[in-house]
């Protein structure tokens, strides 16, 4: 099975932007379609963006559609989320997923999580 790794999150101030990165071993990354999302104290995990396998298709959730992008490079087995216009309501704890099915948005079709990483967004 595949173990992913979750690196980037900080602390930045609102605006700024951050990358994260999602890294796999143990198997191929080409062969899962991928998924970040996100929790906060206190709320239910929330679906941020998903990439399919070959990277041509994307989703994003309605409150990071157009300041946050997914990528991926399956060559270096490594996942990537761009952050950008960052505001105080992203602040999180973000997390990968990876399944070997279709893309989803859901994050009880996942089947592979990191560990996460923190975002902190003061005002």
């Amino acid at each position: 099975q595949v173990q992913l790794v979750e690196s980037g999150g900080r602390a930045v101030q609102a605006g700024g932007s951050l990358r994260l990165s999602c890294a796999a071993s143990g198997r191929t990354l080409s062969n899962y379609a991928l998924g970040w999302f996100r929790q906060a104290p206190g709320k239910e995990r929330e679906f941020v963006a998903a990439i399919s396998r070959s990277g041509v298709n994307t989703y994003y959730g309605d409150s990071v559609k157009g300041r946050f992008t997914i990528s991926r490079d399956n060559a270096k087995n490594t996942a990537y989320l761009q952050m950008n216009s960052l505001k105080p309501e992203d602040t999180a704890v973000y997390y990968c997923a990876a399944r070997t099915s279709l893309t989803s948005t859901k994050a009880h079709e996942y089947d592979f999580w990191g560990q996460g990483t923190q975002v902190t967004v003061s005002s």
